[in-house]
């Protein structure tokens, strides 16, 4: 059984009029879901209620603190990065973070055998101490620790498709060693960061794994990377928990890259995933949304993906 965690005040998180991570990316994904038939066949549970016990798992007091007041205060842009904001992104974000834990708990308790978090905003290019990009909370970050320090996980794979690089994920993990973070991703394209030579440091040496790709790469490239790459890493590493950075604007056709995935690569690479999660991790996997800004692919690519997770349970 695959869960869906969502929830509508992720979808009144407002970057302002023109952005691309807007209302309507929620909105396609949810009516993506319901075409295809999906979302009957799902359970929904809600986010869990996040506390600043939670949230410190990954992010600084600091940050937080000034995250907050700005976003309450009315301020139109983070003054960490360039993160656009409204007065409701504060508690959308929160909504998006309490989405993952929940999912985390699902499928820990058994209550699912996998989960999807279509929130917004997304959050992998946020980092301990700043946002960035689209992102005010790392929602996958807090996952995996939320899975390490709540239910006893001692190793987690975070695997990212999106795009772009995840930066801010392999900056909290970069020198740990219990959590491993993949990613293909355009280079060059925004962040700029991701190159293979990225690799960790300290004790965490070797548990980021980069594969920088070319733009106009799609499934042989990406295959190649997960087959090739990621597999032996995940049979050395042996997770005991899998999230996916889903970010589906490596897709093709999304305005804010040039990759070529089809909605069949991703039910294949989460198909990939599932096998990941089976053979290490006892089938636990949670994904959740990042990037894509295409509103038809978007819709279609989450379907591709959510039914990719359902057929696993039948």
């Amino acid at each position: 059984m695959t869960a869906l965690l969502s929830d509508p005040l992720c979808r009144q998180h407002d970057p302002g009029p023109g952005h691309p991570e807007s209302h309507k990316r929620y909105d396609a994904v949810h009516a993506g879901l319901r075409d295809a038939g999906l979302g009957t066949r799902m359970k929904s549970f809600p986010a869990r209620e996040i506390t600043q016990e939670d949230l410190l798992l990954a992010h600084t007091p600091g940050y937080l603190e000034l995250a907050k007041d700005e976003i309450l205060r009315g301020e139109e842009q983070l003054s960490t990065g360039d993160t656009s904001v409204s007065p409701t992104s504060w508690e959308a974000a929160l909504r998006a973070a309490g989405c993952a834990l929940a999912a985390v708990d699902a499928v820990m308790r058994g209550e699912a055998d996998n989960a999807f978090c279509a929130v917004r905003p997304p959050g992998h290019h946020a980092n301990a101490n700043r946002g960035m990009g689209f992102c005010v909370l790392n929602n996958v970050a807090l996952a995996a620790r939320h899975a390490q320090r709540r239910h006893g996980i001692s190793r987690v794979l975070i695997v990212d498709w999106d795009v772009h690089h995840g930066n801010g994920t392999q900056d909290i993990f970069y020198e740990d060693d219990s959590v491993f973070f993949f990613s293909t991703h355009q280079s060059p394209l925004y962040p700029g960061t991701g190159r293979a030579t990225e690799a960790g440091a300290g004790k965490g040496l070797g548990a980021t794994l980069n594969c920088p790709l070319p733009a106009g790469s799609g499934r042989a490239e990406i295959f190649e990377a997960f087959e090739q790459k990621l597999i032996p890493a995940a049979d050395a590493f042996q997770p005991e928990f899998v999230i996916i950075s889903a970010g589906f604007d490596s897709r093709i056709g999304d305005p804010l890259g040039n990759f070529k995935l089809t909605d069949e690569d991703f039910a294949d690479l989460t198909a990939m995933m599932l096998a990941v999660a089976k053979k290490h991790a006892g089938g636990r996997l949670i994904s959740a949304l990042e990037g894509g800004y295409n509103l038809a692919g978007l819709a279609s690519a989450v379907a591709a993906h959510v039914g990719a997770l359902l057929a696993s349970g039948s």
